[in-house]
């Protein structure tokens, strides 16, 4: 390259890791990527056909993203000059680090945490403190608000990606209000929780909370982001921040009507709750493995020096799972999808055989 400072740049940003896929397999229960296959195939297809009939996509979607904000408004009970669409929750995080955050904005956050958030931190260069999880796969509330002060941004996800862990209520409400900075709160799983703090975007200026209908409404291809915050920020990202047609035509149509049939969605998010109780259960009366409780639809689950022949082995029978390998001091971690009935059935069935 002639070009110095382009080759200098591009030397620079191969160095980075970036944020990696999940590795590709056929004909396997997929269960390492958090996608919701609990809610039926057949469902999904049925928006999808309901919408086609209506659609034009030789015409750009003009008014589509202002009418999916109404039904998210309805569904979040939130008014819809507060609401904000993304091609994913990714894209609004992007576009969120690009505009307000920069190398000398230091975010305060988990360790680990959602890792394309850690890796569009790393790709513009922005600092990060990063809170270590306990050796019980929890966070200390205290080391936050001591690291508050250190901060211009406060990213966490909640519940968390990979762990599962959800700060209490009132702890999360009280690092929210201390906090002076931006705050972004990252409720991917929140329909598998037990409370989120949608509402204190009506009281707190510097909220944003991030939400998406990847998880609990199982439609991660379409990418589906949105967020919540006081009107004059919503106002600024969407009129000079996002770009003119953020979700395409299908998307905006199928989001639409599947937000109207939201209880559908949700009856399935209770089921996988339970689910998920019954998965950790099994897998802490084997006596091999530490569990730890989850507010989202994956388990993690820490099988030390034998995660990799467990993992090798559940793949050879057909079950993907997620290889997370070291989190804290905790060597071996692997993290399972809770998905329909019968493929979480399928997973401890395997797991057992695995064992004996």
């Amino acid at each position: 390259m002639k070009t110095g400072w382009f080759k200098k740049k591009v030397d620079e940003l191969s160095k980075l890791k970036g944020y990696k896929k999940p590795d590709k397999y056929s004909n396997v229960i997929k269960l390492d990527s958090n996608e919701n296959y609990a809610v039926k195939r057949e469902f999904t297809l049925d928006l999808i056909n309901q919408t086609q009939e209506s659609l034009d996509i030789r015409e750009y979607p003009l008014g589509g993203t202002e009418r999916l904000v109404e039904a998210l408004s309805v569904y979040t009970k939130i008014p819809p000059e507060m609401i904000g669409v993304g091609n994913g929750s990714d894209q609004i995080i992007d576009l969120i680090l690009t505009n307000f955050a920069s190398t000398e904005t230091k975010i305060l956050t988990s360790e680990p945490t959602f890792g394309f958030f850690e890796e569009r931190c790393k790709l513009y260069s922005i600092p990060t403190i990063r809170i270590p999880f306990t050796n019980r796969m929890t966070l200390d509330i205290e080391k936050f608000i001591l690291n508050a002060k250190k901060a211009k941004i406060l990213y966490l996800d909640s519940p968390n990606n990979p762990t599962g862990f959800q700060f209490t209520k009132n702890e999360l409400e009280q690092l929210i209000r201390e906090f002076e900075g931006l705050v972004i709160i990252d409720e991917a799983y929140v329909e598998f929780a037990d409370y989120s703090v949608l509402d204190l975007t009506k009281k707190v200026d510097n909220l944003i909370v991030l939400r998406t209908l990847s998880k609990s409404f199982g439609l991660a291809g379409l990418r589906i982001g949105y967020f919540i915050a006081n009107k004059k920020v919503t106002d600024v990202f969407n009129r000079i921040i996002q770009y003119p047609y953020p979700l395409n035509t299908i998307a905006i149509e199928s989001g639409i009507l599947a937000l109207q049939k939201s209880k559908y969605f949700l009856d399935v998010a209770n089921q996988i709750k339970k689910e998920r109780l019954l998965i950790i259960e099994k897998l802490r009366a084997m006596k091999v493995f530490e569990v730890y409780d989850s507010q989202a639809n994956f388990v993690l689950f820490v099988a030390r020096g034998s995660s990799q022949r467990i993992y090798k082995a559940l793949i050879e029978q057909g079950i993907l799972v997620k290889n997370l390998g070291k989190i804290g001091n905790h060597e071996g971690c692997l993290r399972v999808t809770v998905g329909s009935e019968e493929m979480n059935s399928k997973f401890l069935l395997a797991i057992r055989d695995l064992l004996t």
